[in-house]
């Protein structure tokens, strides 16, 4: 694994990002009304350790998001799920594809 330490820094550079809220205890994947295993969890975690590869293997996962914010109702840390969503989008639209945002 590969660690890009600014990560999320460039990440959070958008809209406020604040995945460190998340508790990991899974509401947000149990609720997801496309069935999508990895979100939003596991693609925070990714963000948090810098580990951007795993980011990248997840890219259509966060561009089939929703963001209906079924998961960030029941949230119980309270994390803007659909705004880290967008702010992820954001990154890899601007980054890895090099399109800047209109």
């Amino acid at each position: 694994m590969k660690v890009d330490t600014r990560l999320l820094d460039r990440v959070s550079s958008g809209p406020e990002f604040d995945a460190k809220l998340c508790l990991n205890c899974g509401t947000c994947t149990a609720l997801c009304p496309l069935g999508l295993e990895i979100l939003p969890r596991k693609i925070f975690h990714h963000v948090l350790l810098g580990d951007k590869e795993r980011l990248l293997a997840e890219e259509n996962a966060i561009f089939s998001c929703l963001l209906c914010r079924m998961c960030e109702v029941n949230c119980p840390g309270g994390v803007h799920i659909a705004e880290n969503v967008r702010a992820l989008r954001v990154y890899l639209n601007e980054e890895i594809h090099g399109l800047a945002e209109v």
